[in-house]
Parts: structure tokens; C-alpha cells; sequence
């Protein structure tokens, strides 16, 4: 399956700035293909940093997000539905700079109470830039949210 910038628009509720993923090139049931064009006016840059821009590590992981946000993919509208990235072992292997093709794939690992964990890694020109897995909390009803609430402050020692 491949989307284009108005389909990903329909099912995610990301708007500019935010929207990181531009195309889904491929998608299977727990698998899935995204691209970032990144460009010199992403509004990140003005200050990350002057005079030597550099994707920040996590716009890079909320692209590895949104992107995993299409490997259970039914087509339909997301828009009760929000996904909270509540943690990550991410390793970043080297800049991401204007005029990059970021190549996002992302797995689903295991679901279970209503965090999914995935595995991922972010190529661009063939060589990988960050790779890593990450678990993200799916909400799906207004009244979930105190429970994502009590896994983040669980999982920051409070």
C-alpha cells in the first residue's frame, strides 16, 4: 500500500510542523515503509543548530512514531484515536541534514495493554542513521488517558 502526504493526513491527526512523514512507499500487517524529505526550512533548524542544521534526535523518533502509527493501518480515520511515544532506546549513528531522504521502517515487536512495542531503524542514502525500539501507548478513548498518565509517571520514577 502506498499513501500519499493527503492519505497519511486523513488517518493521522499531525499537522505542520508536526506531520513528519510524507509517503508511505510499503505497508503490511505489523510492518511498514515511511519517507521524509527533509528540507532547509524545517522551522527545527532556525535553532538546531545556526550555521550547521541538524535534524534533532527526537523529530527523528516522532517520524519513526507516526510512521509505526501504519503498521496495524485499516484505512480508517484516527482522529479518536492518540498514540504517546512513553519510551525508547533509540541510537542515533549520524546526522540527518537538509536535502536527506530519511527511509523510516518500522516493526511491530508485541502489543499488550494498550502499549505496542515496536523496532525500527532510519536509512538514508543506504547507510542507517538511527535504530532502535520504542513502545507507544494507544489511546483510544478519552478516559484512557489517566492510565497512559500513570505509565509515564511509573516509568520516570515518580
Amino acid at each position: 500500500m502506498v499513501l500519499s502526504i493527503e492519505e497519511i493526513k486523513e488517518r493521522l491527526p499531525h499537522r505542520y510542523p508536526f506531520l513528519l512523514v510524507d509517503r508511505i512507499v510499503d505497508q503490511s500487517p505489523g510492518r511498514c515503509v515511511g519517507v521524509k524529505n527533509v528540507t532547509c526550512n524545517e522551522p527545527f533548524f532556525q535553532g538546531h543548530f545556526p550555521g550547521q542544521s541538524i535534524v534533532p534526535g527526537m523529530i527523528i523518533a516522532e517520524a519513526m512514531a507516526q510512521t509505526a502509527a501504519f503498521t496495524q493501518d485499516t484505512g480508517e480515520k484516527s482522529a479518536s484515536m492518540k498514540g504517546f511515544l512513553t519510551a525508547m532506546n533509540i541510537k542515533f549513528h549520524r546526522p540527518v541534514v537538509p536535502g536527506d531522504r530519511m527511509i523510516i521502517e518500522v516493526r511491530m515487536v508485541k502489543a499488550f495493554s494498550g502499549l505496542t512495542k515496536f523496532v525500527g531503524d532510519v536509512r538514508v542514502d543506504g547507510s542507517t542513521v538511527a535504530s532502535g525500539d520504542f513502545v507507544v501507548a494507544i489511546i483510544r478513548e478519552p478516559e484512557q488517558t489517566a492510565q497512559v498518565t500513570q505509565i509515564n509517571q511509573k516509568g520516570a520514577g515518580q
